[in-house]
């Protein structure tokens, strides 16, 4: 059952805006403390601002807990015209600078392309990854076709709440729908197309991964259905499924208490 929750007080946290080396200009927040880093890795939808259900909870369970945004979404500076550099070097330039010197890195959608591509240059740098809803960033041209032939032309157009938040989660609870969208209104603040992969991210790429991975994704996810995410599965080598009933592609959002629940199991089984 899809149970609405209320968003719960934030633990306190440090604000700033990192100006890195490569040029980004990237918002941040940082809880802080001396326990294991968890880094999250917001959804193109999204922002540092989409994880208000996990940061209190991910301190309380005794993690350092930090999100940030990319380059155009809230916070951080747009892209530059022939300067839009990598998001996965952004990711490794703000870790250096924060002072990480190993992660957890947990992504939604989009941003689980960047943390595949960080796993792919610094696996040392990673305790685990966790993919929710996330397409992996992978271009081979056989899964390209099948990953868009699941959605009709003109599925980009549909209002984003449609494309993202599951219908059960949308029927039953309104107004966690209309909390949904004010973040997504102001999570794209400039073109946010443009940067790209270090590494060409394929299906044989994947088979080289070796960072402990959860794969998540909703049984009514657009974007990532069941039968896709165990083609993931399949190609990566040390892995664990996990399909939340009736939920779509906005799992943090959707169903937090699952969401907090079985990522904070895994990370807790790969701390070292």
């Amino acid at each position: 059952m899809i149970e609405f929750l209320p968003i719960p007080p934030q633990a306190p946290a440090k604000e700033g805006v990192a100006e890195l080396p490569g040029g980004a200009k990237l918002f941040y927040w940082d809880t802080g403390g001396e326990g294991p880093a968890v880094i999250f890795s917001h959804p193109a939808t999204g922002s540092a601002l989409m994880w208000p259900y996990q940061q209190p909870v991910f301190a309380a369970a005794g993690y350092r807990v930090i999100g940030y945004s990319r380059r155009s979404h809230h916070g951080s500076a747009p892209l530059e015209k022939g300067k839009a550099g990598s998001a996965s070097k952004d990711l490794h330039e703000l870790v250096e600078f924060l002072g990480v010197k190993k992660f957890h890195a947990v992504a939604s959608a989009a941003g689980g392309a960047v943390v595949v591509d960080y796993a792919l240059s610094h696996p040392d740098r990673l305790y685990s990854l966790s993919l929710t809803s996330s397409v992996g960033g992978v271009r081979d041209a056989d899964y390209l076709a099948l990953s868009e032939s699941l959605r009709p032309k003109g599925f980009d157009d549909m209002p984003p709440d449609f494309r993202e938040v599951g219908p059960s989660y949308r029927a039953a609870h309104p107004q966690g729908v209309k909390e949904w969208l004010a973040l997504e209104h102001k999570a794209v603040t400039a073109e946010r197309v443009g940067q790209t992969p270090v590494n060409h991210i394929t299906w044989k790429a994947l088979e080289t991964m070796r960072t402990p991975t959860l794969l998540m994704t909703g049984d009514a996810d657009l974007w990532l259905p069941p039968s896709i995410l165990r083609l993931f599965a399949a190609r990566i080598p040390d892995n664990e499924i996990v399909i939340v009933p009736e939920a779509g592609h906005a799992l943090y959002w959707e169903t937090p208490a699952i969401f907090n629940a079985t990522v904070l199991d895994f990370i807790g089984r790969h701390a070292r």
